[in-house]
């Protein structure tokens, strides 16, 4: 395994990320992946303070979570640029496993979990992420700019009145009056900067600059309004190694055996679509199997320092690139300057008027949302358009990992029904009196049952020839068909010859011992199970 995690560093390259030959050798860039970072990082303190509240573990463990995470991820994750820390998808998984057995069972499902994620990567899981369709993606994007959306209005509740919740803070008193106004004037101020400082100039970060100018005005004229200090106050020290005092027992395996496995799973689902949404608009490819390690030892690491796990946010990634995050130093800056924050600068950070960062996520739910989305849906086959809605409305509903479930068994399920419709048989009978029959479209289990319908065993004469050279024998469904189709000439007296069946079709049908296969032409299929781009060559394994 060690050997793997070292073989998926080498390959990172994070190094040349600062080599002499780097973009960041000019001054420009290299103060823009660290004014990137440091928007990140401002971002980063009340998302990973709420997503502690909903864990219902201490907000210093949801900060250290969002320290570790994200710097480990910064320098060995598949994707430059990309965001990790504690995520809302992932707290409140916690939250019972926390309200039932303590936070020290956190920690050490968190280390499990960690472990889980390296054995993924190490076995090239990331790969099945492009089963995903584009139309799963798009209502995955939707329903994650809603999500982030949501979580914003809790900002809009008296403080300490509010219950914490998935989506952020609910069950509170909503700001009325001059308050609610004036909240709602510093949002859209800071929407205001963020929108017009890029038509003037590039030299800092538009979101940053948002949060600057909205800052100092809440601060100069002393304006009443929420800020990060009226959350919880972020102030610590630096995280201590720590083992998860539990015991070291088959039944502590079994509690969190569990939770690990679920939270292993959403977080590399959360994680691989924002690699994949992220590479799709810094023009980049592959990586998932570097992801699920990075995380994997992210998240074993953080286990071990008091931190609850995490994986990539996308809402923060993309506050990173567009405000010109693209290398390893950007998302390695954020997380020292959230450090920074926890050792010095919780004084000035608390001090942040909680509307600049509310205005920030808003341009980050406008930039996000796929507005397109209602233009593609009255182009697209109506399957497609209620998978985006569907994945769009669960994502709100549960999670993002159920919402992508659920969208890839709808589009697998129509892919199916589709397909099933699509087999058929051309036949002739050849000079010798034998009746062939040539099969078009692939046998499956939704086939398998029209696959039947297409001979008359009655009717046919005594040798019956089916090619598959037009065909695929896919699953064990399709093997059956055919010995039960085998079994209906032979009670009839009849025989029946297989041609252009694949090898692994031959092995799996010795069982059927009255079938003739001819294998002197049969193919031998192979099917790609993995792919890389490297300088612009694909590169196919089988």
């Amino acid at each position: 395994m060690t050997r793997a995690i070292m073989a998926a560093l080498a390959d990172s390259n994070y190094l040349a990320q600062f080599s002499a030959g780097d973009r960041l050798t000019t001054s420009h860039h290299l103060r823009t992946e660290i004014l990137s970072g440091l928007t990140v990082a401002l971002a980063l303190v009340p998302e990973a303070v709420a997503f502690a509240f909903v864990a219902g573990v201490h907000p210093l463990v949801g900060l250290y979570a969002a320290f570790i995470v994200g710097l480990i991820t910064a320098l060995m994750g598949g994707r430059p640029g990309m965001i990790s820390g504690a995520t809302g998808a992932l707290a409140v998984v916690m939250v019972s496993l926390v309200a039932e057995h303590g936070v020290e069972y956190l920690f050490a499902t968190v280390v499990l979990m960690g472990l889980f994620q390296i054995l993924a990567g190490i076995l090239r899981l990331g790969k099945f992420m492009r089963l995903v369709p584009h139309s799963v993606m798009l209502g995955f994007v939707n329903g994650l700019a809603i999500v982030i959306f949501l979580a914003q209005l809790g900002q809009f509740q008296v403080p300490g009145s509010a219950e914490v919740s998935g989506h952020g803070m609910s069950g509170g008193e909503w700001l009325t009056g001059w308050p609610l106004v004036t909240m709602l004037a510093l949002v859209v101020l800071t929407m205001g900067v963020i929108w017009r400082l890029p038509k003037l100039t590039t030299a800092i970060p538009a979101p940053l600059a948002g949060i600057a100018v909205t800052a100092l005005l809440v601060i100069l004229f002393g304006i009443d309004v929420p800020r990060v200090g009226d959350m919880a106050s972020i102030e610590g020290g630096l995280p201590q190694f720590h083992l998860p005092m539990v015991p070291f027992t088959l039944e502590t395996l079994w509690i969190i055996l569990p939770y690990a496995l679920i939270l292993a799973a959403i977080g590399l689902i959360e994680s691989l679509l924002t690699l994949n949404l992220v590479g799709e608009i810094v023009h980049e490819r592959g990586g998932a199997s570097q992801e699920c390690v990075a995380q994997g030892v992210a998240n074993t690491v953080t286990g071990f320092f008091g931190g609850m796990g995490g994986c990539a946010m996308i809402g923060q990634s993309m506050i990173n690139v567009n405000s010109g995050g693209r290398t390893r130093l950007s998302g390695a800056s954020a997380a020292l300057f959230l450090l920074g924050f926890i050792l010095f600068g919780a004084p000035l950070i608390e001090q942040i008027p909680l509307a600049a960062l509310v205005g920030v996520m808003f341009m980050v739910v406008i930039g996000t949302f796929a507005w397109r989305s209602f233009t593609i849906m009255r182009k697209v086959p109506l399957t497609d358009a209620v998978v985006i809605v569907v994945v769009t409305v669960v994502t709100v509903a549960t999670d993002l990992a159920t919402a992508v479930v659920v969208g890839v068994i709808i589009s697998a399920l129509v892919y199916a029904w589709k397909t099933a419709a699509h087999i058929h048989a051309r036949s002739y009978i050849t000079p010798e009196g034998a009746k062939v029959y040539q099969i078009e479209g692939p046998l499956f289990f939704g086939s398998a049952h029209a696959f039947a319908d297409l001979f008359d065993p009655e009717h046919d004469p005594r040798r019956v020839v089916v090619d598959f050279a037009q065909s695929r024998v896919a699953d064990q469904s399709a093997l059956t068909a055919i010995e039960a189709l085998a079994a209906k000439y032979e009670k009839v007296g009849k025989r029946l010859e297989l041609r252009h069946l694949s090898h692994d079709c031959h092995k799996l049908l010795t069982k059927a011992g009255q079938l003739m296969v001819d294998s002197d032409d049969d193919p031998d299929y192979a099917i790609a199970a993995n792919y890389s781009v490297r300088t612009g060559v694909l590169q196919a394994g089988h």
